[in-house]
């Protein structure tokens, strides 16, 4: 049996944060966009740029295909979730299934060690085998947040994890740069095994002090994968009682299409539509830093501000400063206004990915079956990933500009905002009783 606030599963917990959060920053953030960038892209005689590549014999823009191998991966993460959860809730087994995505995210971190654009077929299966294992870890990782705290330290708790996370990759993506500087560039793929080995090996501290089978569950093997469906339809069947909770759903499956496309999408974003000059990558990589040290305050200052005025107005808040940052990047020309919009970014990121895990934590009713709760929520996320990052895509390929796809993710987050607003004003926190 858990015991709830001890301080070592508390951290031991966060501490997954620490050890996973290399590959959104590294992988998907700094290191491998200007890497897949520079691999698929050539400069003409004429000093243009030649971005097109051939994929199964299908030519695409570069980054519109890199934001449809994403899709993919979402959609099968969305796929495999909710069935996944729920035989991990019947079983008692959400360790065991955080553990398997979490060494599959690894070793594709690792291979892509081996990215060759001239196969670029196998190359994108790696960024995919990647993708899913992070994002399938999620699933099992966030159910576990409601059995190791009461309700009333999940906004602390989340934030610290997130704090966890921004500080640790920060601290290996300095120790790369520093690497690169005094080697060379030419050694960046070498960065990607170092980040599978960080993942899997911090991990072990989470692996080690979780326990497994909080609630003792024996289940009949022979019945599992049918379990799992019916553990779903129950979870689905408890949701009308809940109305803030499907309130929030709604809002949360608007919103976060925003969020994780920009967290996805913006170093590419930055490395075509800024002209950076003389700073080069460099001045994009400061940018990254930036967002990473401001998300840490971000989280903590979010969570403070949810004690004194509630969770959903600072989401509200938070939402309404993200609609003005899509409007800002379709304006913004020079590396200053970037840096600014990254410090901007930096603060709402932090502060609504942790303070969205929590809210959603706290509108939970009494349920042992959290990681089957929490793949709704899991699914919501990656099908708003799904959804926007193939229209970040579709508009690139159509417009031939991110900056048209900046203003439609604007209207994620106002509508967002309008959604969120439809949750019961005497009492936003926690669950109707039925």
């Amino acid at each position: 049996m858990i015991k709830r606030n001890d301080p070592t599963t508390v951290r031991a917990w966060a501490f997954y944060d620490w050890a996973n959060s290399v590959y959104p920053l590294v992988i998907t953030t700094a290191i491998f966009p200007i890497f897949y960038q520079g691999h698929t892209s050539k400069v003409l005689e004429d000093g243009s740029t030649l971005d097109r590549v051939r994929f199964f014999g299908v030519e695409f823009i570069n980054t519109e295909l890199y934001s449809y191998v994403l899709s993919l991966s979402f959609l099968i993460v969305s796929a495999l979730s909710p069935l996944l959860s729920g035989v991990a809730d019947y079983s008692g087994q959400k360790k065991s299934f955080l553990k398997a995505f979490c060494y599959l995210g690894a070793m594709g971190c690792a291979l892509l060690f081996f990215f060759d654009e001239d196969h670029l077929e196998l190359s994108m299966l790696f960024v995919m085998m990647a993708s899913i294992g992070f994002w399938g870890s999620l699933v099992f990782y966030n159910a576990f947040l409601p059995e190791i705290a009461e309700p009333s330290l999940h906004d602390r708790v989340s934030a610290q994890g997130f704090a966890f996370g921004y500080l640790g990759s920060s601290l290996l993506l300095i120790a790369i740069l520093i690497l690169l500087q005094t080697v060379g560039n030419h050694i960046a793929k070498f960065a990607f095994p170092l980040v599978g080995l960080w993942w899997a090996g911090f991990g072990q501290v989470t692996h080690h002090y979780l326990p497994d089978n909080v609630y003792d569950r024996k289940p009949v093997k022979r019945h599992m994968i049918a379990k799992g469906y019916e553990e779903l339809r129950k979870v689905w069947n408890e949701l009308p009682t809940q109305f803030n909770l499907k309130a929030f759903l709604r809002s949360f499956f608007v919103y976060s299409m925003g969020v994780q496309t920009v967290m996805l999408m913006a170093v590419l974003f930055a490395k075509k539509e800024i002209e950076w000059g003389d700073q080069g990558d460099a001045g994009l990589i400061v940018s990254i830093l930036i967002i990473q040290f401001v998300a840490i305050l971000g989280a903590f200052l979010f969570a403070r501000m949810s004690k004194k005025v509630g969770n959903v107005k600072v989401l509200g808040a938070a939402l309404m400063i993200w609609v003005l940052v899509c409007l800002a990047a379709f304006f913004i020309q020079t590396p200053l206004h970037f840096y600014i919009l990254a410090a901007v970014v930096g603060l709402v990121m932090g502060g609504i990915q942790a303070l969205s895990r929590s809210t959603y934590s706290k509108l939970l009713p009494d349920t042992k079956d959290h990681a089957s709760y929490f793949s709704f929520y899991d699914v919501l996320e990656k099908l708003g990933i799904v959804i926007g990052t193939l229209l970040f895509g579709v508009i690139e390929g159509v417009t031939s500009s991110m900056r048209n796809s900046a203003l439609v993710l604007m209207l994620f987050f106002l509508v967002g905002f309008l959604l969120l607003m439809t949750m019961k004003k005497d009492d936003r926190i926690a669950p109707l009783k039925s």
